[in-house]
């Protein structure tokens, strides 16, 4: 057996300006790895790699120049059988996973038989995913607008980015929340993105804790001696995500939730050592009584679907981060729907894969 091997690298573009306290994005690449067993040409197992700009270990030069060769060194080793997910940690570089990410959700498709099914659990049924509303950065009547819209959609987990505006325009927007809606037991999560000085950080959540806030992710930015004492003297619970990244080792990983001790991680296969990276934090995090939850990092529907199935394999109690792969005017058309406040499959849907991944 012989393993044909390709990739495709596709544009999307934003439906709006996508804002964040990094700054404003209007499309997003990805690269799409198609892999086919020779025997039978009839099917593709595709898998998404998306490293986010500014953001992940493998946004750099020569990013596609490493693509390329994993892959022909995935196809010269594969001579007798399906490369086992121990065989493609060991090939892909670890400061590159979202190629990892790519790589193990292509194959586990392949095993499947190319349907864009990785995991046989009951999301592929129609079961949804409780979800975050997430709204994104603008003017306070933007912001406002879509908050209503998710309120109204059913929504009662809000997902606000902070950091990038003025305060007094973030207070304003958490304000009208609390006041709109003081019955419907909104849940607020914030995400700073790094954003906040270290010296300015606990006084900024002391002020946010007046919301009831649920959890801030990354208030400073990753690497800085301040996490630690933030962690401990924070009014609200704080959850790590860029913190994560590069952490590839399990001893590392398991001394920073020992020492810095998280409420919350939040994981990204693409940022976070793929299907397998993300396991083992969650059994780290498990161990160590540190909650978490999934979220998508701007993937297409392909990789959503992916990160979907992958997460409903785990008892989900909390609203996770799903939802970000319905922004694009371009995506790949999915049988993915987000209705009632969650992400689910849509069985009398398809796929319309373009012909370029077939």
């Amino acid at each position: 057996m012989a393993l044909l091997t390709s990739y495709f690298k596709k544009t999307f573009r934003f439906g709006f300006d996508a804002r964040t306290s990094r700054g404003l994005m209007k499309d997003k690449v990805s690269w799409f790895i198609c892999i086919r067993d020779e025997r039978d040409l009839t099917k593709t197992g595709i898998g998404e790699c998306g490293p986010l700009p500014g953001l992940s270990v493998d946004d750099v030069p020569g990013f596609e120049e490493v693509l390329s060769n994993t892959l022909r060194e995935i196809a010269s080793l594969a001579q007798n059988e399906i490369p086992a997910e121990g065989m493609l940690n060991e090939i892909v570089p670890r400061d590159f996973p979202s190629i990892l990410f790519g790589l193990e959700t292509a194959v586990l498709d392949l095993e499947n038989g190319g349907r864009r099914v990785l995991f046989e659990n009951d999301f592929l049924n129609g079961k949804p995913i409780p979800i975050n509303g997430l709204i994104w950065m603008g003017d306070t009547d933007f912001m406002v607008k879509q908050i209503d819209e998710k309120i109204a959609l059913g929504f009662r987990c809000i997902k606000l980015k902070v950091g990038g505006l003025s305060f007094d325009k973030e207070m304003k927007v958490l304000a009208y929340i609390r006041d709109k809606y003081p019955d419907e037991g909104i849940t607020i999560r914030l995400d700073a993105n790094g954003a906040f000085k270290p010296n300015e950080a606990l006084n900024l959540l002391r002020e946010y804790s007046r919301f009831q806030i649920q959890s801030i992710e990354q208030p400073i930015k990753p690497g800085q001696g301040e996490m630690e004492e933030l962690c401990r003297r924070s009014p609200i619970p704080i959850a790590f995500d860029e913190e994560l990244i590069g952490k590839t080792d399990p001893r590392e990983k398991r001394e920073l939730l020992k020492k810095m001790k998280p409420s919350f991680v939040i994981l990204k296969p693409t940022l976070h050592g793929g299907l397998s990276g993300c396991r083992e934090w969650i059994a780290l995090a498990e161990n160590a009584c540190t909650g978490w939850w999934i979220t998508s990092a701007l993937e297409s529907n392909i990789g959503l679907n992916a990160i979907c199935q992958f997460t409903a394999g785990y008892p989900i109690t909390i609203p996770q981060g799903l939802g970000t792969g319905m922004i694009y005017e371009n995506n790949i058309p999915s049988p993915l729907v987000i209705d009632h406040a969650g992400i689910r499959t849509d069985v009398r849907r398809r796929w319309e894969i373009p012909e370029e991944m077939r």
